[in-house]
């Protein structure tokens, strides 16, 4: 009886805990469903309108564009243009909920059917390392983009799932979506529909159709994987998979399936990433000082030609040096940039040679010298004495080794004959030149050694360009700049650029007399490298031991600038500015004024009157200074002599001046008026009279 009694007690027990732990589980429902039921009413009462969600700030946009319009570069977090829930497209809609929340209309912000599976996932996969996926929807998505953050965690779930809650209790369906879609990740920078669209597509999101709608749906759950600009089949497996969804949750039919031809979408070009980025690096710094500090994506319209670009790069790397660096600058009349290499390639080293790098300009600085001369009262046809010269100790030396006598100063510029650079330096004065220099836009740093003529004070390129470039204006100043307008990307405008014509630097007729020299040195000195079929006026510029060479010059409204050297400064024996500078010049102006009109300049070209045996530098491109027993300066502007290198076959070969045996007994071409005539296709039948040759010395 006793065990009887015993075996009836126990199933009595158990009945008593299960009863119990049905309590308490119930008793513990209930509690938290009252604390999610008061956490989700703390968090409405939180929550901000919807105004202040589609303003949060998610970081700046700028895209930045070419003179064309197109898109060459964007920066920063792309978000394109606010769309509301009317200008989305249905099929964008469509398919954004099939594929991540097709129950999104009938869950009240948590989809217990989505717990419940994404949980039946984890166990299946439990101890796999695998995380849990598939639970989240679209109103906790939302929440995770604007209040959370992707930390994934037990506490950062709870809190996701209360706050989608509370959204859920405060905004409607198309709100939620409307956030969602204009602020959910695509890759690439890009959030929002209408990023991803224009950054995909090249047009905005309110034109997708089905085929692009799939691809920008798919790219969601992992945009890296997916992006058809890096993986174009993975993308469109992906869209694949987004209209079976569509269909599958009855939105499209297999007919509109079958018709979405994905494998056909145009896609949007890849902006550049190379050269162009030094343009950019040197143009965006500006947005500073040219608007009001701003966190809205902008529009910057700049004033950089792609062709030309492209032109100016592959001119630089057709004739630089082996082993050494090429820069070049490129401006309109009005001093906007076309062109702007900043070096060989940018992803190797993104240091701004065109802007940055401070180098000696060697005999380009001349024309400082000389327009400073010419305002004091020279003119081209003005008599001077090439003859040794001896300034408190400093003595140049041209490169030819010897002294020409009397002759002009056209002449002494195209041949660049230093010691009457030295001779002007002193009758002007150094200071005045330095002042001139400054007042043409060089920055740097100018000595006032007497060296200082033949180039000894480093520069800017972009500062040399600007220079030529207000001669080529008529002595108007000229200032670079690359960015034309900005707008907000509703098209606000926020910044335009107004052109400056109001400072005078020199007048006009010095302007036009420096503009007779330059041209006297391309047509037949120093730059006939530079020649491109149509006038140049332009001048070389080589430092001492080959360091740097440079070519700078001017044609049909567009000056460009060119240098070559070493970054470490190391000499370069074939580097001479006649040579690769010139050449470099000559092939990037070729296209560059393609389809502009020939302009003339309003002085025309005017043989030196006294014909000399140029320079080296005049046929060769060689160096001023260069040759044996020529001046070189240090560092401090003091002269140093060094002896001549070897020079090479091809050189030696040019110095003898031979030609074919069938030429031999044919009398030389002689260098005069009419052969300058014909080189520029004139027909001028008038006397040529002999300048006067005032003497400018007291």
């Amino acid at each position: 009886m006793a065990g009887s009694g015993k075996s009836k007690g126990a199933p009595s027990r158990a009945k008593t805990w299960a009863l119990r732990t049905v309590k308490i589980g119930v008793a513990a429902a209930v509690a938290g469903l009252l604390a999610i039921v008061i956490a989700v009413v703390i968090a409405l009462q939180s929550l901000p309108d919807y105004g202040s969600l589609k303003s949060s700030p998610n970081g700046q946009m700028i895209r930045v564009h070419a003179a064309d319009g197109s898109v060459i570069v964007s920066l920063g977090p792309s978000f394109g243009r606010w769309l509301d829930y009317d200008q989305i497209p249905q099929v964008m809609i469509d398919a954004m909920v099939s594929t991540e929340d097709k129950r999104f209309y009938h869950h009240p912000g948590v989809d217990p059917v989505g717990m419940a599976r994404a949980a039946w996932v984890a166990v299946e996969n439990r101890g796999t390392g695998r995380r849990l996926q598939g639970a989240s929807t679209i109103t906790q998505q939302v929440t995770r983009n604007i209040f959370l953050n992707n930390s994934y965690s037990f506490g950062r779930k709870i809190r996701e799932m209360v706050l989608a809650l509370a959204l859920e209790r405060k905004f409607s369906k198309r709100q939620i979506l409307e956030l969602y879609l204009n602020k959910v990740y695509f890759g690439g920078g890009a959030y929002g529909i209408d990023a991803a669209s224009r950054k995909f597509f090249g047009h905005p999101a309110t034109t997708l159709d089905l085929p692009e709608a799939a691809i920008v749906a798919g790219l969601v759950k992992a945009p890296s994987s997916y992006s058809p600009t890096a993986d174009a089949e993975a993308a469109i497996g992906r869209a694949g998979v987004v209209l079976d969804l569509m269909v599958q949750n009855g939105v499209i039919s297999a007919a509109d399936k079958a018709a979405a031809d994905i494998a056909n979408v145009a896609l949007a070009p890849e902006p550049p990433q190379n050269s162009v980025r030094y343009f950019t690096d040197w143009a965006l710094p500006q947005l500073d000082v040219l608007i009001d500090e701003s966190n809205e994506p902008l529009e910057v319209y700049t004033t950089i030609d792609l062709s030309m670009q492209n032109a100016a790069t592959a001119a630089i790397k057709a004739n630089v040096p082996s082993g050494t660096q090429g820069a070049l600058v490129s401006l309109d009349r009005d001093g906007a940039v076309r062109a702007l290499v900043g070096g060989l390639d940018y992803v190797t080293s993104n240091y701004n040679r065109a802007t940055t790098a401070t180098r000696q300009p060697g005999s380009a600085w001349k024309i400082f010298v000389y327009m400073a001369a010419l305002e004091a009262g020279y003119t081209p046809d003005t008599g001077v004495t090439d003859e040794p010269v001896d300034i408190n100790g400093w003595k140049p030396r041209n490169s030819s080794g010897r002294f020409s006598g009397d002759i002009d100063i056209r002449t002494a510029f195209a041949y660049s004959i230093n010691t009457v650079a030295a001779k002007l330096g002193v009758e002007v004065g150094f200071p005045t030149v330095a002042d001139m220099a400054r007042r043409f836009g060089v920055t740097t740093p100018i000595n006032t050694h007497p060296s200082m003529v033949l180039g000894t004070s480093d520069v800017r390129l972009i500062d040399m360009t600007r220079a030529f470039a207000s001669i080529a204006r008529k002595g108007i100043a000229v200032t670079p700049y690359g960015i034309t307008k900005v707008t907000t990307a509703d098209g606000r405008l926020l910044y335009e650029h107004q052109d400056d014509t109001s400072r005078v630097l020199v007048a006009p007729w010095v302007a036009a007399g420096m503009t007779d020299l330059m041209q006297t040195a391309v047509s037949t000195g120093t730059g006939k490298a530079a020649q491109i079929g149509r006038p140049v006026a332009g001048k070389t510029g080589t430092t001492s031991s080959n360091k740097d060479g440079w070519f700078l010059g001017f044609s049909s409204g567009i000056t460009t600038g060119v240098w070559m050297g070493r970054d470490d400064a190391r000499a370069v024996g074939v580097l001479q500015g006649g040579r690769a500078p010139a050449r470099a010049f000559a092939d990037y102006m070729k296209v560059a004024v393609a389809k502009r009109p020939v302009e003339q300049f309003e002085t025309e070209v005017t043989l030196p009157e006294w014909q000399l045996e140029p320079d080296e530098e005049a046929y060769y491109g060689s160096p001023d200074g260069e040759a044996e027993g020529g001046m070189m300066v240090d560092e401090n502007g003091f002269p140093v002599e060094r002896p001549r290198p070897p020079a090479t076959e091809d050189e030696s070969d040019e110095q003898q001046l031979e030609v074919d045996p069938e030429d031999r007994q044919q009398p030389p071409q002689q260098i005069d008026q009419q052969w300058i005539d014909n080189v520029l296709g004139r027909d001028r039948d008038r006397q040529r009279q002999p300048p006067p040759r005032p003497n400018p010395y007291p």
